[in-house]
């Protein structure tokens, strides 16, 4: 996917154009803005596959931002990472509760940052290429793969976009355990690098919006779904 359109937005120029140039380096379409509502404006604009969002910005923060484009047609499954400093844990939760695919820590070296953003595309291929049935019903619940959509009885739930992939992997096989490793692997990807506390994070928000009974803690191995 070297012809990828990317979205920076961040109100450091300097960091801009540093991120700027080592994509443009590796082939990629690169947009930037300076802010957040400049951010959603060429997003909308220009549709692309991946955003880089700074979390911390005037007028708006990156958690807004992804926030915002979460909820519009279009931004579904669209890939966001976000630059957060290296002990932000709270912005690190904060960036995976709004739908947010990863994050990655300043001082950003160029190197590692190519890496991450190569393996968060590529994980994305990948998902897209794999088949599997458009829609799962598992007891009250319906889940539309190709909508990115839960029903529960007639209410829609509305799911970030791990949440949505995590819990279509649980519901996948009902009753089965899966370690959290398996998790990461086929949620995220054995390329991308995440933090420990994120499939703590997505199981907790999936229970405050499905319910709390179906998804099981199997202590010391991982978690199953039952209904």
């Amino acid at each position: 996917m070297e012809s990828a359109k990317i979205l920076i937005v961040d109100d450091e120029p300097d960091i801009l154009d540093f991120l700027k140039y080592n994509l443009l380096k590796e082939g990629f379409e690169v947009y930037t803005a300076p802010n957040g509502e400049e951010g959603i404006k060429t997003a909308e604009q220009e549709r692309p596959d991946l955003i880089i969002l700074d979390i911390m910005m005037p007028k708006m923060d990156g958690v807004e931002v992804c926030r915002q484009l979460r909820s519009r047609p279009g931004f579904e499954r669209t890939l966001i990472t976000f630059l957060t400093a290296r002990e932000e844990d709270y912005s690190q939760i904060a960036a995976l509760e709004v739908g947010g695919d990863d994050y990655i820590t300043k001082p950003i070296r160029p190197r590692v940052f190519i890496s991450r953003i190569k393996a968060l595309l590529r994980r994305s291929e990948r998902t897209v290429e794999e088949e599997s049935p458009n829609t799962v019903q598992v007891g009250d619940l319906l889940i539309d793969r190709d909508r990115v959509s839960v029903t529960k009885g007639d209410v829609v739930i509305e799911l970030a976009k791990k949440e949505f992939e995590l819990l279509y992997l649980l519901v996948s096989k009902p009753g089965k355990v899966f370690s959290r490793e398996e998790i990461f692997n086929k949620v995220w990807g054995t390329d991308v690098i995440v933090g420990n506390r994120t499939i703590d994070v997505h199981i907790r928000k999936l229970r405050e919006k499905i319910g709390d009974h179906y998804i099981k803690t199997i202590k010391g191995i991982g978690y199953k779904f039952e209904f």
